[in-house]
Order: C-alpha cells, then sequence, then structure tokens
C-alpha cells in the first residue's frame, strides 16, 4: 500500500504571511488538529495546536481581549510555525512512512510530489491502514495458528482453507522464537469448527479463535 492511499490529499493550508488569528479560526472552523503553512504551493512549515500554545498568552494573562486580539492580529503564522517540515513521495510505501514517523518522533509526514503539496499523512491514517490490512471490520473469523517457520508452511495451511471452499480475505505473520511463527488468518467462514480440527490434524496448534458477525 502506498501513501498517496491514505493521505488527506489537498488539505487545508495557510500562507506563511497570514495573520495568526486567521489560522485559529481555521483550525476552530474545520476542527483541524494541524495546517500545513505554505508559500504559493511549496509547503514552508506546519502549525499545530502545540506550537500555538506556545506563543499565545497564558489564562493568568492580564490583558484585556481587545488587547490579545489586538497582539494576535499582528502575529503572523510563520512566527509560530514549526519550520523543519519532513516530507515523502506518495509513491512511497506506507512503511516508510510509519519508519519516517517513528524514527523523527513526529505524527505527521508533508506529502510533497515536484516540490507541491499534495497531501499530508498522520499516525491515524497508519493505524487506520493497519486496520484494513489485517480486516479487523471485516464480517467473517480471525484464526491464529502457530506454525513451524518453514518453507511451504504458509501454501499448506492455504491448501487446507481451499479444501473447505473457505475464501482466505486476510494474512498476516508475527515470527517468534524457536523456529515457530504466529499465522492471523481471516476468513469470510463463519462456520471455521472443520478447518480448526483439520488445521491440528496437520500439526498445527490453534491459538485463538473471533468470529465477527458483521
Amino acid at each position: 500500500m502506498y501513501v498517496k492511499n491514505k493521505m488527506t490529499a489537498n488539505p487545508y493550508t495557510i500562507a506563511f504571511d497570514a495573520p495568526i488569528n486567521e489560522v485559529i479560526e481555521l483550525m476552530r472552523e474545520k476542527n483541524l488538529k494541524r495546517v500545513p503553512v505554505v508559500d504559493g504551493e511549496k509547503i514552508v512549515g506546519i502549525l499545530t495546536h502545540g506550537d500555538l500554545e506556545k506563543v499565545s498568552p497564558t489564562k493568568a494573562t492580564t490583558l484585556s481581549i481587545y488587547e490579545l486580539n489586538y497582539l494576535l492580529s499582528k502575529m503572523r503564522v510563520s512566527d509560530a510555525m514549526t519550520k523543519d517540515v519532513i516530507a515523502i513521495s506518495p509513491d512511497a510505501l506506507l512503511e516508510e512512512a510509519a519508519v519516517m514517523m517513528r524514527e523523527n518522533k513526529i505524527s505527521t509526514l508533508a506529502v510533497v510530489k515536484n516540490n507541491k503539496l499534495v497531501g499530508i499523512i498522520t499516525e491515524s491514517d497508519i493505524f487506520d491502514a493497519f486496520i484494513d490490512l489485517l480486516g479487523f471490520r471485516d464480517a467473517g473469523s480471525r484464526i491464529t495458528v502457530q506454525a513451524a517457520d518453514v518453507p511451504g508452511a504458509l501454501a499448506d495451511i492455504a491448501e487446507i482453507f481451499r479444501s473447505f471452499d473457505a475464501n482466505i480475505s486476510h494474512i498476516a505473520v508475527y515470527r517468534g522464537s524457536g523456529g515457530s511463527s504466529d499465522v492471523v488468518i481471516r476468513t469470510n467462514a463463519i462456520n471455521t469448527e472443520s478447518i480448526e480440527e483439520n488445521l491440528e490434524e496437520h500439526g498445527y496448534k490453534i491459538e485463538n479463535v473471533i468470529k465477527n458477525l458483521g
């Protein structure tokens, strides 16, 4: 799966020289947690609630509402934004985006193509992709099987499901220690007792079975 499949395309943006109260209103109106800052079509920063808090007067201030609004109207977006924006291509793999976020300890990447901002991708987008890849919301059964980490094991398991005319819609392998792995299989079948028995007859240990009726 690619970044372009999960990113928010054409996100709301704000000009770097716009008044700070303009972006505050935009974030409030559109319920945004972050806004890319642009100079034309080029991204030059990103503004978050945390950035705004750093430049906003504290609750203990003695300034009046009029004075606060006046100060905010004089402050520009560029005064508060985070300038070091990390970008990724829309054609990059989703795993690359996840690694970049982890290594840089950030929750958002700008998505840039030909020096133009085309989207943003966040931790929430990565989580949603993970849920989709495992098919957690789909109706059917989720069967976790312990299997030896040897060539042909997945093919053997798949053949057992095929013999019961049960479609495998999603599969994930979590490598363990001691030469075995947990194979998580999602199938559209609800009644899987016969499949489970056959798997065990072939030497596979059933770790867990979860039903989702949809």
